[in-house]
């Protein structure tokens, strides 16, 4: 017992044989394997993601960018594959829009509805 009233408690840890000292297993004279801690057994990856947009949702209609636009919903626009098709609209300066919403928007007031710029197509897609 220490002068503080701790107990100190030391201890070696023993060798399972004589060639492998401290966790190392010695094979030759100079070459030195690690012993291995542990195995992986199985492993399951988990990732996110999102859309390269400053907003993902419609300021003009108030509905995600990738999901169809109110106007499409209630007229029931479905592509070839029975999908809603709404395509998304973005600006130059990087604003995402349905373009159904858009082109709407574009008759009465040529800028963007967010920042006011002049508005012009940077790119269209889904």
């Amino acid at each position: 017992m220490s002068q503080n009233g701790y107990i100190i408690i030391t201890a070696k840890r023993k060798s399972a044989s004589p060639t492998m000292a401290d966790g190392v297993e010695r094979m030759d004279n100079e070459s030195i394997k690690p012993e291995k801690m542990f195995t992986l057994k199985k492993w399951n990856a988990v990732a996110m993601w999102s859309w390269d947009v400053e907003c993902d949702t419609c300021a003009i209609c108030r509905v995600q960018v990738m999901d169809a636009c109110l106007r499409c919903q209630a007229e029931s626009k479905r592509d070839f594959y029975g999908k809603q098709d709404c395509v998304v609209v973005w600006g130059e300066c990087n604003h995402s829009f349905h373009y159904c919403c858009m082109s709407l928007w574009v008759k009465q007031n040529n800028r963007c509805p967010l920042c006011q710029q002049e508005w012009s197509i940077q790119r269209m897609g889904k």
